[in-house]
């Protein structure tokens, strides 16, 4: 079975401020980038970017290949573990992009992995490139 990767992150400049999520979808074998994707959020917390985010980014490595499992990469602990099912969701906010993000994994094997800021560059980049133009792209 194939494993995409999906590198996620988010931001906002002022938390709640200016917030975009950003992801990269890597294949797992080669390691070549398949595709960055970036949701401008508005004004929001950093949180909501997160999830953001990783929505974007399940949303599109499920559009690359529905079969495929996924091994999600984030720095955020917060939202690793609350997918994870280890911590509760209490921001409704949150609690719907969560909701959102299980609907596009559901019935697919994924795994999540939190991992150093400093390894979650390409994502970060993606996101802030995203809030630097105020708008979301692919």
């Amino acid at each position: 079975m194939r494993t995409l990767i999906v590198e996620a992150d988010g931001g906002s400049r002022g938390n709640p401020g200016v917030a975009a999520g950003g992801a990269v979808v890597i294949d797992g074998i080669t390691g070549e980038i398949l595709a960055e994707v970036a949701v401008f959020v508005g004004i929001a917390t950093n949180n909501v970017a997160e999830y953001s985010g990783l929505v974007a980014g399940l949303r599109r490595a499920r559009t690359i290949d529905p079969a495929a499992s996924i091994h999600v990469k984030m720095d955020s602990k917060l939202v690793v573990e609350q997918m994870a099912g280890r911590w509760k969701i209490k921001h409704p906010d949150m609690r719907e992009l969560a909701l959102e993000a299980n609907s596009l994994i559901a019935g697919v094997p994924v795994t999540w992995e939190w991992i150093a800021r400093e390894f979650n560059s390409r994502a970060d980049a993606v996101a802030n490139r995203s809030m630097d133009r105020r708008e979301s792209f692919e």
